[in-house]
């Protein structure tokens, strides 16, 4: 890890450990005079789920907005299948997000005018599916995610635990790569949440589909495969139960 205050070596001088898919190095971030990463790094491997955990305002959600290129750090650099993201013009990393990428919030995201159906539809729509097509994988997704009869309503007339499932299939319905979930259940009642979390491991691990998923619930972060904290915008990997 780099000294705080100096620039990660760059990913030519340092290749990121063997077998990981998205790989961060000595990321730092600032907001004005507020340092919201400090040389925090992550690694995840194709088909992992990783849960990053940390306290409200420790960095971790601006660590994920970085991983998933909606955020340039101002150092360090992330390389994703052997291309650093922070190099990369925003064109390319606006395609990275629509085509490889996949993003569940925990406001979901769904556009209140568009039924359900056509909000799952979006992404592949987005990326030039014909109407038939996109609407057909999107019924495929909704009745994969059990939430098949809300296809002809819109987002303000179903409940918040299906509003979520809805969120998680425009998420996938590209089969992306790496799917990043920021706090994807904080709305949900104890019953929804775990729901919505088995539904997203299991369809996630069928696709081979690495998960990113930020918490700050330890009975939600048991899902994933391994743990990173996050403290006053650094990182450091866990053990089950939150320790070090």
């Amino acid at each position: 890890m780099s000294a705080p205050g100096a620039e990660a070596p760059s990913p030519a001088a340092q290749e990121p450990p063997g077998g990981a898919l998205l790989a961060a190095r000595g990321l730092a971030k600032s907001f004005g005079p507020t340092t919201a990463l400090h040389s925090a790094s992550f690694d995840i491997d194709p088909g992992e789920t990783v849960a990053i955990m940390g306290a409200s305002g420790s960095g971790k959600t601006t660590l994920l907005h970085c991983l998933g290129g909606m955020l340039r750090p101002d150092q360090g650099w992330i390389l994703y299948q052997g291309r650093d993201l922070k190099a990369m013009p925003e064109s390319e990393r606006s395609e990275l997000r629509r085509e490889e990428f996949g993003f569940l919030f925990q406001t979901g995201g769904l556009v209140p005018e568009l039924s359900c159906l056509e909000n799952t539809a979006l992404p592949l729509r987005l990326n030039g599916a014909g109407r038939k097509s996109a609407h057909r994988s999107a019924e495929e997704w909704l009745e994969r995610l059990g939430v098949a009869e809300t296809a002809g309503q819109r987002p303000g007339e179903v409940s918040g635990g299906e509003y979520q499932r809805i969120g998680l299939a425009r998420a996938l319905i590209t089969e992306p790569a790496v799917l990043f979930a920021d706090e994807p259940t904080g709305a949900l009642d104890s019953l929804n949440e775990e729901k919505v979390m088995q539904l997203l491991v299991t369809a996630a691990r069928s696709s081979n589909a690495a998960v990113v998923l930020v918490t700050h619930e330890a009975r939600v972060a048991a899902y994933a495969d391994r743990e990173v904290g996050v403290r006053d915008g650094r990182t450091r990997d866990l053990v089950p139960g939150g320790g070090e």
